[in-house]
């Protein structure tokens, strides 16, 4: 209802008339007091005969006798007061007493069940338990200069890792080397290889850690499951896994560059490896060390600058059967023999396969007298186009091929000399050996 001062209609009349009300009450003389604001204020009066509320005709007239007391009305107001208060009461107890919004003080999970941790012997997680207590990192100091590294235990006791790594030391810095278990010792070099990217170091204390199996990385294949371990950006213990993604790929893995002496060619994987992860193994499906984690490849970053470099999922290993001769030389001499086969390469051909140079370059000649090539048939300005039935592509490649065969393996390469094709067996040599540096 509204307060309007319009004319009443029979759709404005209140719906809710008190119980007991009868026609003919109101003032004398017809009169309507004036109404509440809600429709049932003081002395509201039925409206006059045309409403209908007078059945039978006009309404009596003279003295009317006034309304009886609505004693219904207070009591019903009452009620509804006493409700409203006792509602808004209650909701206001539960609003001071509730919990906050979207939390229940009684709410509780099950508890986890116990769950075994144990994995199967093949599985990724199975083979790295296996080989995690024979990984360590490596803390090395020099004079001016500090790194980390990895490595990992082989027959003996020794620690293989990379010759990048190891030479931080000198030959007066100092080298600690961090166990799986926690514990720490301090190491000397055995021997290290720069040609190769090779190191061997022995710790002061007698190792604990099991030695990891060297596998065979003549059997590898490109789609291999594989697993990188070691300590990249100083995580000790840090697992990868990934597959073989290429072979045979000529690197340089010493960063020595401008050099080619230290080329390896490498096992490419695209498992996680970043800097720290280098003389780190990479191990296959049973466990056993295929290769020595020790370069990435990169873009957009120069660590000329100081830039840092991370995965791109380009990482490469030198294959493990490379690994075993030249640790087995450091171990054994403290050095270890490179592989040549005497001749002085034309860096400036740009064509098929590789040239051997025309004249004397660096003060070499362009074949050895008495080297391998030579007493193969190979002359000066002869190309090299494929080494056991293996085109090659570039110099780089043809180096990396000659430094994965040990001296006294035999190749088979087909060449070109005058404009006619040749073919000739080179039994593989080896570089003077250099004196052997103190530790």
């Amino acid at each position: 209802m509204t307060d309007h001062t319009r004319s009443s209609s029979a759709s404005d009349r209140p719906e809710f008339l008190p119980v007991g009300e009868e026609p003919g009450w109101g003032p004398p003389g017809g009169a309507q007091p004036p109404l509440g604001v809600h429709g049932f204020g003081q002395g509201w009066a039925p409206p006059t005969a045309p409403y209908g509320l007078f059945p039978g005709g006009p309404p009596p007239t003279g003295p009317v006798a006034p309304p009886r007391a609505r004693a219904g009305l207070p009591a019903l107001l009452a009620v509804v007061i006493a409700l409203v208060a006792g509602g808004a009461g209650s909701v206001g107890t539960w609003l001071l007493t509730r919990a906050p919004a979207g939390t229940d003080p009684g709410y509780s999970l099950a508890a986890p069940a116990a769950g075994p941790t144990a994995r199967p012997p093949e599985s990724v997680a199975g083979v790295a338990a296996k080989v995690l207590p024979s990984v360590v990192s490596l803390e090395v100091r020099g004079n001016s200069e500090a790194g980390t590294g990895s490595g990992f235990v082989i027959k003996g006791g020794y620690i293989v890792t990379n010759n990048h790594v190891a030479a931080v030391s000198g030959q007066s810095g100092e080298i600690k080397i961090r166990f799986n278990d926690g514990t720490s010792a301090s190491a000397k070099i055995v021997g290290r290889d720069p040609n190769s990217d090779l190191a061997v170091v022995k710790p002061d204390v007698r190792v604990k850690a099991p030695e990891l199996p060297l596998g065979n990385s003549d059997g590898v294949v490109v789609g291999d499951p594989v697993i990188a371990i070691g300590s990249p950006l100083g995580l000790a213990g840090t697992v990868t896994t990934g597959i073989v993604s290429s072979l045979n790929r000529p690197v340089e893995a010493g960063g020595s560059t401008g050099s080619d002496y230290a080329l390896i060619n490498a096992i490419q994987t695209d498992a996680a490896i970043n800097p720290g992860n280098s003389g780190g193994p990479l191990v296959n499906a049973s466990g056993e060390v295929i290769g020595v984690n020790s370069a990435i490849a990169a873009v957009g970053a120069s660590p000329a600058l100081g830039q840092q470099t991370g995965s791109i999922g380009l990482g490469f290993a030198i294959p493990v059967n490379h690994v075993r001769r030249i640790t087995q030389e450091l171990i054994t001499t403290g050095v270890a023999r490179t592989s040549r086969i005497g001749i002085t390469i034309d860096q400036g051909y740009q064509g098929e396969g590789v040239r051997i140079a025309t004249g004397t370059e660096s003060g070499e000649p362009p074949v050895t007298p008495g080297g391998p090539a030579a007493e193969a048939g190979l002359a000066p300005g002869d190309v090299i186009l494929e080494v056991d039935g293996k085109p090659v592509g570039g110099s780089r490649e043809l180096v990396v091929t000659v430094r994965s065969k040990a001296p006294g393996d035999k190749m088979t390469i087909r060449f070109q000399h005058e404009g006619q094709m040749k073919t000739a067996t080179v039994t593989v040599g080896a570089a003077p050996v250099p004196a052997v540096r103190p530790s």
